[in-house]
């Protein structure tokens, strides 16, 4: 088990349960086949920047993220194209990964990931339609600007 995939785990688990205490995340990442030590969990929530709050664990304020999406998207966005459950974005040359990182940071409920390359984004949604929304939701900011 990488630490990067624990620290994704525990990321789900803060996002979407009330984690109180050190235990009941070990309780839970053990109840996803995970085990870890008090120690390790420890330098996980000091890695993952978590604070602990009279609701449970919680990610503090992101820092400085760079330039928002839609600034991004007018600027880079050349075409946008569907193709069953995936939204492909046309970039310029060499800004595809920047575009892509925004997207991430979005957080859109609607895309399950990204991939990018030089000069292509792979949007993936879960199905067709819900990639057909992730496409008119692109239009739409590009129309916008």
């Amino acid at each position: 088990m990488s630490k990067n995939y624990r620290q994704g785990q525990i990321l789900k688990l803060v996002r979407n349960k009330r984690i109180l205490t050190q235990d009941d995340l070990a309780e839970e990442l053990r109840a996803h086949g995970i085990s870890a030590t008090q120690v390790t969990l420890s330098r996980d929530i000091r890695d993952l920047r978590l604070v602990k709050t009279r609701e449970g664990y919680q990610e503090m304020a992101p820092e400085e993220k760079g330039p928002e999406f839609p600034l991004l998207a007018a600027e880079f966005v050349l075409d946008v194209r569907s193709a069953q459950n995936l939204v492909i974005l046309k970039t310029a040359p060499g800004h595809a990964n920047s575009v892509a990182v925004a997207l991430d940071h979005e957080e859109w409920p609607e895309v399950v990931g990204t991939i990018a390359g030089d000069d292509t984004i792979l949007v993936i949604a879960p199905d067709r339609e819900t990639a057909e929304v992730v496409q008119e939701k692109l239009m739409g900011i590009l129309e916008a600007s």
